[in-house]
């Protein structure tokens, strides 16, 4: 009663209550107010449900709904032809369009087609390749699955890897292919575990799902023994790692027996994966062995043997994109054991096996289990719905605005909103840059790896210069990357030069969206494919870089740093999360290991297994001692 910040209204209200003349709950409308300034999404509620709605999907591809579409499932594991028999449609079809999920997909599909008589333009988020000399558009069009058109009408379609509809951050693109295309016959490649939920979704636009099962053309066995020792290596092989460092010490080891390796992982660019699939898929090339990740799993065609699963333990992020440690999906492992014995290969029957003895018998039974049918498709907030959003909170960040967005947002029992954290981190870092909302909105959409500094310090000086009205031309980008760059000395300079391939393809990428902005597109793919040059000598020689970083102390494989992978300490790390694994897949826990194993030392197993040398060990102690004196 004594404030003289309150309104009078509100001190008579108070008055009124202590003399007995009102309630405490006429107080309410006075809260009420208060409430809807602190939090104006209460003004306007009803309206934000509207636009947030997600129910009834097919609804927004009205020219998709015009016509009564042909929808063809081919069904089947890798290899076994079904992509091949949907493709054929493409090439024979007047006009049509693939989706693939990777750029490299895209590449293959694009130069098959030309090659067979077909002509074919190339879409990605970072290239556009029209054939006709013209520059008139072909009829035939291969693209990555983002960047199809669902306004463009064609004969055929082919969707491929429809069962990325469930992934938690791509899996949008999917379903939009899937209920936009404007194609009288859309062909439909994937897993079986897939065909449930198609044929749900097509029920609610009133279209007839015709499945097209496949087996696989060449036979393809688990054995019964685990490979033990990088010793008994054979031409051929493919070790399988889930991690960057196991990458490099695997082929440190293999170089250390005297052979050579090709290596290819996520991060590499499309021109030195196929470099080194090339070098290991010729029969008169001394490389012989392919260490590689999962990045295999699409969009290389390899000529392999035997894969061997260096781990069974996979990082991934979650719904709610949260980073897990978990055994591989038999997805997964049914998508990577795949690429052994390949109908088109040298080897006509593949093998499967681990490194480890003690991971052999979970991989049999990941692989015997089932695929879990996939139970909804993703769905993501279109620029015009967040614009309607910022229209009723126009002091909302875009970051919070995609947080509301998707507390209010209803969806049917097929679909999920799809993961936005990587979009959430892109608004955040360039929420004090002055941009229109539309221009915010596709810089956040842009592709950046968020584990890359220097392409996350890139993005937010691109949006900085673009702000100030400032081109980005050749001559800056120039500067900006400190090009002539040398080629790599160790390991950490070839990741720096990849973090610079990034960079350029973030430049191509908005070069598409903003072409005054950046102008200078060509000139910067062919400073691109030079760079690619630099970091395939690079990745050629990575058993010498490997031995640069070690000798300078910038790769510590022999360590077991914190959160890494490394199989160095494979025997005590593989059980232990093993026993986890095995027990997530409901089978009997594993068994102890027998007395002679227990009474060697860890050091001496991992001699004896061939991951550790006596040189290696006495390295090892000699570091650990100097840390324990620092300490």
């Amino acid at each position: 009663m004594q404030s003289h910040s309150l309104d009078v209204d509100i001190h008579i209200v108070l008055n009124d209550i202590c003399f007995g003349a009102a309630h405490a709950d006429d107080l309410f409308p006075f809260f009420l107010r208060h409430a809807k300034q602190i939090f104006p999404v209460l003004d306007c509620k009803d309206d934000l449900r509207k636009i947030s709605d997600l129910r009834i999907p097919p609804n927004w591809y009205p020219d998709a709904r015009a016509m009564q579409r042909k929808i063809i499932f081919h069904s089947g594991p890798t290899n076994s032809g079904k992509t091949y028999h949907a493709i054929q449609k493409y090439f024979s079809a007047k006009s049509g369009v693939y989706c693939g999920p990777p750029k490299l997909l895209a590449h293959e599909i694009f130069e098959k087609s030309n090659a067979a008589g077909v002509p074919c333009d190339l879409v990605t988020g970072e290239e556009r390749v029209t054939v006709q000399p013209n520059g008139k558009q072909a009829s035939h069009v291969s693209c990555t699955v983002e960047m199809c058109s669902v306004t463009t009408p064609y004969e055929v379609a082919v969707i491929d890897e429809i069962q990325m509809i469930r992934d938690p951050a791509r899996g949008w693109a999917w379903t939009r292919a899937l209920l936009g295309l404007c194609a009288e016959e859309v062909h439909l490649c994937g897993e079986p575990a897939a065909i449930d939920l198609v044929m749900e979704l097509m029920y609610t636009t009133g279209e007839e799902v015709e499945v097209r099962d496949y087996k696989r053309l060449t036979p393809i066995s688990v054995l019964d023994h685990a490979l033990e020792s990088l010793d008994n290596l054979r031409p051929g092989d493919c070790i399988v790692c889930f991690s960057k460092n196991d990458i490099y010490s695997v082929s440190r080891q293999i170089e250390i027996r005297g052979l050579e390796s090709a290596v290819i992982y996520g991060s590499l660019p499309p021109g030195t994966k196929l470099a080194q699939a090339k070098k290991f898929n010729d029969p008169n090339d001394p490389c012989k062995i392919l260490v590689a990740t999962d990045a295999i799993g699409m969009g290389l065609n390899l000529s392999i043997r035997r894969i061997i699963f260096y781990s069974l333990i996979k990082p991934s992020i979650n719904e709610k994109g949260e980073r897990e440690l978990e055994p591989i999906t038999t997805s997964q492992a049914l998508q990577i054991a795949g690429r052994a014995g390949r109908f088109s290969s040298r080897f006509k029957e593949g093998e499967v096996t681990t490194m480890n003895h003690e991971d052999l018998s979970l991989l049999k039974e990941i692989l015997k289990r089932p695929v879990d049918p996939i139970r909804a498709a993703g769905l993501h907030p279109t620029a015009e719905q967040i614009e309607m959003f910022a229209y009723h909170l126009p002091d909302a960040t875009l970051s919070n605005l995609i947080d509301i967005f998707v507390d209010f947002s209803q969806v049917d029992g097929q679909y999920f909103v799809c993961n936005m954290d990587d979009f959430k981190f892109s608004a955040e870092l360039i929420q004090h840059i002055p941009l229109s909302l539309r221009v915010r909105y596709v810089f956040c959409t842009a592709p950046i790896n968020k584990k890359q500094p220097f392409v996350c310090s890139s993005l937010l000086q691109f949006a900085r210069q673009y702000s100030r009205n400032e081109p980005l031309t050749f001559a800056w980008l120039r500067r900006y990357i400190k090009w002539p760059l040398l080629p790599p000395k160790n390991i950490k300079d070839l990741m720096d030069l990849e973090a610079v391939h990034d960079v350029l393809d973030l430049y191509l990428w908005l070069s598409y969206r903003f072409m005054d902005m950046f102008p200078d597109a060509s000139l910067i793919r062919d400073l691109q494919k030079e760079l690619d040059g630099i970091i395939q000598d690079g990745v050629h020689n990575i058993t010498k870089l490997i031995k640069m970083s070690e000798t300078h102390k910038l790769l510590n494989l022999e360590g077991f740093p914190s959160g890494s992978q490394s199989r160095l300490s494979g025997t005590l790390k593989s059980q232990a999360r093993r026993t986890r694994g095995t027990k997530a897949l409901g089978s009997k826990a594993t068994e102890p290991p027998s007395p002679d194993a227990g009474e060697l030392s860890l050091a001496s197993r991992l001699v004896q297994q061939g991951l550790l040398t006596p040189d290696m060990l006495k390295q090892l102690e000699k570091e650990w001692m100097t840390q324990q004196t620092e300490h």
